[in-house]
């Protein structure tokens, strides 16, 4: 693909891992394979960085009231999360006091798995390794990879590549996507019908899961495959905003998740987890939001805090009411009453 920018033609921008987006030179845009090598190492860097934390202390269930940033702290969201985490230190001084160790490694250390997007084969097949005991095919640079809606077509590259994994595998699959589609792919990733082998990942927009999933939840019911099902509403709900940016839509996203769970609901299936884009900034990328609403302009307008070089992610006060919303389908499809905090 190129781009032309004032009469210059150029081949286009396809991410740091392959080129550079600036300056709009020749020399930019070609692609530098020493780019994956610096991908590669900044990885390494941020796993380091998700040991320690997740290791190190800090994810302590007593350190509940030092996860959200000062800027939060002082929102009716942030308060709203400060009472419940109040609520859960109760509860661990309760089990203290009856003689449970709170400072044993479940109270104080977590597990995490990496997933990304099985995109640049290069460096996916860099990464591959055979594992000595089995004789199985596993890729190193994550637990889970998955292909897109636009990679996932049977017979092309990526579908082939990942096939031949025995990593855990995910699929996005859009409201294109037919029930026979669905068990092609199963068949093929999961021809033993291993639990957990294959996340099917729905991004159909709300209109789509109401009425596109339920027969592929059917069609995959009827022939016993065993599937995790996950949600991602936001790469559904993207668009380009009047002024140019590339944005989303907090209330489409928040109705793509709140269908998702309905429908799993009315089919007895399990909803099995959520794909988010979000990150601990009071970024303006993504419109709306009950609180701090970000707007198309003004002074929380998109072009404020516009910081993203790809997707539009959710804001921390954005992520938080998304995660209080989603607690409440959980306790809605349990059939508990709504939680007042």
């Amino acid at each position: 693909p190129m781009e032309t920018i004032d009469g210059v033609t150029l081949p286009s921008y396809q991410g740091d891992n392959i080129n550079k987006e600036e300056p709009f030179t020749a020399e930019a845009r070609k692609p530098d394979p020493e780019r994956m090598m610096q991908a590669y190492h900044q990885c390494t860097q941020t796993l380091n960085i998700l040991r320690g934390f997740s290791t190190g202390g800090y994810a302590k269930m007593s350190n509940l009231q030092r996860w959200t940033l000062d800027f939060v702290k002082q929102t009716p969201m942030g308060s709203r999360y400060r009472k419940l985490a109040s609520t859960i230190q109760e509860s661990l001084a309760f089990m203290k006091s009856c003689g449970v160790d709170i400072d044993a490694p479940p109270f104080t250390e977590v597990d995490f798995f990496t997933a990304h997007e099985c995109l640049l084969l290069p460096y996916e097949e860099a990464l591959t390794r055979v594992d000595s005991t089995s004789g199985k095919f596993y890729d190193t640079s994550a637990h889970l990879l998955w292909v897109g809606e636009r990679t996932r077509q049977p017979g092309f590259a990526h579908f082939e590549f990942v096939r031949g994994l025995a990593n855990p595998l995910g699929v996005k699959i859009s409201d294109n996507a037919s029930p026979e589609d669905v068990l092609e792919i199963l068949n093929t990733f999961n021809p033993k019908n291993t639990p957990g082998r294959v996340v099917l990942i729905t991004r159909m927009g709300e209109q789509g899961i109401r009425e596109k999933l339920p027969p592929i939840i059917d069609a995959v019911q009827k022939a016993g495959k065993h599937v995790v099902w996950v949600s991602d509403p936001v790469h559904g709900n993207g668009f380009k905003a009047e002024n140019g940016f590339k944005t989303r839509s907090f209330n489409a996203i928040r109705d793509e998740l709140g269908a998702f769970f309905d429908v799993h609901k009315q089919m007895g299936s399990h909803p099995g987890g959520i794909h988010l884009e979000m990150t601990g900034k009071d970024v303006t990328e993504c419109l709306g939001g009950d609180l701090n609403e970000v707007t198309l302009e003004g002074g929380r307008g998109l072009a404020t805090k516009y910081e993203t070089h790809c997707d539009p992610r959710l804001n921390s006060v954005q992520s938080l009411e998304l995660a209080f919303f989603v607690a409440e389908k959980m306790r809605e499809a349990k059939g508990l009453p709504h939680y007042e905090i």
